[in-house]
């Protein structure tokens, strides 16, 4: 369906472009909230690519899908804005080892509102690139070799990124049970 959208601006029917923004729109907040970390800045990013993508149309030549070159651009977009800030603010995280334990065994107990809480406060803390790739494993359920393909690292990356992203989001959302739900 989208070679078919893609033939139809490339054609001259730019509103054929609203195929594409209706239906990628979320997957590219949601890949641009987890490498910007901030939802305006994420906004920016998504826009940003789409005018992007709509202008680079007649680059694309259907070697992967749409939806992975797309994501490339949105990923390159977000990196690109976290080096232009960068010089404002960093943040270098600093985690300690944790526990074999999986982060569903920490996180038993708690309400599901409370899981939440913890897992999106501590995919804005750990690095984008790890945020990121969890997002895409998980929760768009992406194999390793798709992400690989959109973010143009290598599947090796990928996995040792995947590994270090759960043990620093165990960590933190581990150092967040201790603060956030502290009884005393």
């Amino acid at each position: 369906m989208d070679n078919l959208y893609v033939k139809k601006v490339l054609n001259g029917d730019t509103e054929g472009f609203r195929y594409f923004i209706q239906n990628y729109k979320d997957l590219a907040f949601s890949v641009a909230i987890s490498i910007v970390k901030d939802e305006f800045w994420a906004e920016e990013v998504v826009q940003e690519a789409f005018i992007k993508a709509f202008r680079k149309l007649n680059t694309f030549r259907g070697h992967s899908s749409f939806k992975t070159w797309f994501c490339r651009i949105v990923i390159n977009e977000a990196f690109q804005r976290i080096r232009e800030e960068k010089k404002h603010h960093t943040y270098t995280p600093n985690y300690q080892e944790c526990s074999v334990d999986t982060v569903e065994d920490t996180l038993k107990g708690l309400s599901s509102e409370e899981q939440i809480f913890l897992v999106q406060k501590a995919l804005a803390r750990i690095s984008s690139k790890e945020s990121l790739v969890l997002r895409l494993f998980y929760l768009e359920e992406q194999d390793t070799k798709t992400i690989s393909n959109e973010t143009g690292w290598s599947e090796a990356n990928v996995r040792v990124i995947l590994h270090r992203g759960r043990k620093n989001m165990l960590a933190i959302v581990e150092q967040l049970m201790l603060t956030e739900f502290q009884t005393t």
